[in-house]
């Protein structure tokens, strides 16, 4: 299966050499290419892509509101979004996640992380760039909720919980703590198929669109409290 991309960034010179790298790979390519976040809401809708690569700060509609537009499309579910910051240590990372990105990384990256990134997006799994540490997006998540967490969205969040069973709690807190499936399984000793259903349930159960979503809603509802260090 081909994982098919969307580039959006103002730069064309960083687009170009983003494309240059995706296409090269056998399981990728480009299906589009957006200077503005208004324009790739625009491509999103028309070309359907796995994953798009948004980068946060552009002119005009920036990323996090695009993000926000097409994680709210109905039509398009399935779209994954990646997240481009110049600077990693950036509130905008948070409301990213809040908004609906999958995850994020560096501009500074490398080639291989990058597209690292996109088939892990592509797989619905939740990406914090190597270089960020869980402990500051705990930071960022554990200033207070977002507009949504602290009204009508953040009450049915609280009420979807309820509907979590005791396991499904325990592999939330978990996703929230950072661990992948294998690592969940060891702890609770059990399958990784296990862990994966688990995950799923609890997905479906609080609307979440993927294991981002997840991480993010363990700490808005305070399943899991960032460390002091």
């Amino acid at each position: 299966m081909t994982i098919r991309v969307l580039l959006a960034d103002d730069q064309a010179l960083l687009r170009s050499a983003f494309k240059v790298l995706v296409n090269s790979e056998a399981d990728m390519e480009v299906v589009g290419e957006a200077a503005d976040g208004a324009e790739a809401v625009t491509l999103a809708r028309s070309e359907r892509p796995d994953v798009v690569l948004m980068d946060i700060r552009m002119p005009g509609t920036d990323g996090l509101a695009a993000t926000r537009m097409i994680t709210a499309d109905p039509d398009l579910p399935d779209v994954r979004i990646v997240m481009l910051t110049t600077f990693e240590v950036d509130e905008y990372v948070v409301q990213a996640l809040r908004a609906g990105a999958s995850g994020f990384l560096g501009k500074g990256a490398e080639p291989d992380e990058l597209l690292g990134a996109i088939r892990i997006a592509h797989a619905g799994e939740a990406l914090l760039s190597p270089t960020a540490t869980k402990g500051l997006i705990a930071t960022f998540l554990a200033q207070g909720p977002g507009a949504d967490a602290a009204g009508e969205g953040g009450r049915g969040r609280t009420e979807r919980l309820a509907a979590l069973t005791a396991r499904e709690r325990e592999v939330l807190v978990l996703v929230g703590g950072g661990l992948s499936n294998d690592e969940i399984a060891e702890r609770l000793d059990v399958s990784p198929l296990t862990v994966k259903t688990h995950v799923n349930r609890a997905m479906a159960k609080l609307g979440a669109r993927d294991r981002a979503q997840l991480v993010v809603t363990a700490y808005e509802s305070g399943l899991v409290r960032p460390r002091v260090e």
